[in-house]
């Protein structure tokens, strides 16, 4: 019996050291569990605080953009008030431009009435050209396809060149009544302050008298010199002094 005890204890102790490592090895599960829940927490808490870090990135950015966006809308603002401001400027350049058009059509026919005039009572060289000039102008006038401002520089134009011929000296051959005779002459002008013809043989030459409106005749010592400035008005000769008589200053 004394051989028995020993066994007795001995199985209550291996019983009791079972039942120890049992629960100790739920005790070791249970924190397992515990751990991984936790490692998953965290894993949660990980992606929340990147989530929130990404979320306040954004809304920095977010903000920044807005700031810019305002700041191009207030550029835009001032942009549109400016083509506003300029678009009433240009309305009322337009109703003047109106009001101009309207004025200045009748004072491009007054002015070409008195060109025509004035072609009309001026020494009569280069005719032809002249009254070629005076009815383009006025066919121009009635054309719905050139501008006001068109029409008004070739008007100033016509008077630019009648401007130029009182200051220039002039050689051109035309026909002209001599003697009750067409003939083919030679013209020299020389400003407005004379107009000679000579015939192609150098026979007969002329000078216009502004008192009788007629062609007087030249004496034959003059025609040398009338030679002579038809070859400068050529520029076959060098400028130099002319002698001749003066018909159209009077």
């Amino acid at each position: 019996m004394k051989g028995v005890k020993p066994l007795i204890i001995a199985g209550i102790v291996a019983a009791s050291a079972a039942v120890h490592a049992n629960d100790l090895n739920k005790v070791i599960d249970k924190s397992s569990e515990i751990t991984k829940s936790a490692a998953q927490s965290q894993t949660k808490i990980d992606k929340i605080a990147d989530s929130m870090q990404g979320r306040l990135q954004q809304f920095k950015t977010l903000n920044k953009e807005i700031d810019g966006l305002a700041v191009y809308n207030a550029q835009l603002t001032k942009q549109l008030n400016n083509q506003i401001a300029e678009m009433q400027s240009m309305n009322l350049s337009m109703d003047q431009v109106s009001i101009i058009e309207r004025q200045i059509t009748p004072l491009m026919m007054r002015m070409i009435t008195g060109l025509e005039q004035f072609v009309l009572l001026d020494v009569p060289f280069l005719k032809d050209e002249r009254e070629k000039r005076l009815t383009s102008l006025k066919a121009m006038m009635e054309r719905a396809d050139i501008t006001s401002s068109e029409k008004f520089r070739r008007v100033l134009e016509a008077y630019q060149v009648e401007v130029d011929y009182g200051r220039t000296i002039e050689a051109y051959s035309a026909l002209l009544e001599v003697n009750g005779k067409e003939r083919e002459v030679d013209f020299l002008r020389i400003g407005r302050l004379e107009l000679i013809y000579l015939t192609r043989d150098s026979k007969l030459a002329g000078s216009w008298d502004t008192q009788t409106k007629t062609f007087a005749a030249l004496p034959d010592s003059t025609i040398s010199q009338i030679n002579k400035g038809l070859r400068i008005a050529r520029k076959q000769l060098a400028p130099d002094m002319l002698t001749l008589p003066v018909h159209a200053a009077r």
